[in-house]
């Protein structure tokens, strides 16, 4: 384009990559579903790693429950 003196409706599309948001939204989805694994897995150790030093559930639940808030 060289002039907004035009009218728009003849226009098409004046952004970047048109056509490609499909694309791009599966791609997001994939990413965002990719995160939510990767975060479950890193919680997951985590919560295995605190077991193994404080107890088992049983003794980190009863001390968080004998602990004053």
């Amino acid at each position: 384009m060289t002039t907004w003196a035009v009218d728009l409706a003849d226009t098409g599309a004046v952004y970047p990559w048109q056509g490609a948001e499909l694309i791009m939204v599966l791609i997001a989805v994939a990413l965002w579903i990719l995160w939510h694994i990767i975060q479950l897995r890193e919680e997951k150790a985590e919560y295995a790693e605190d077991i193994r030093l404080y107890g088992s559930k049983e003794s980190i639940k009863k001390a968080l429950d004998d602990h004053p808030v």
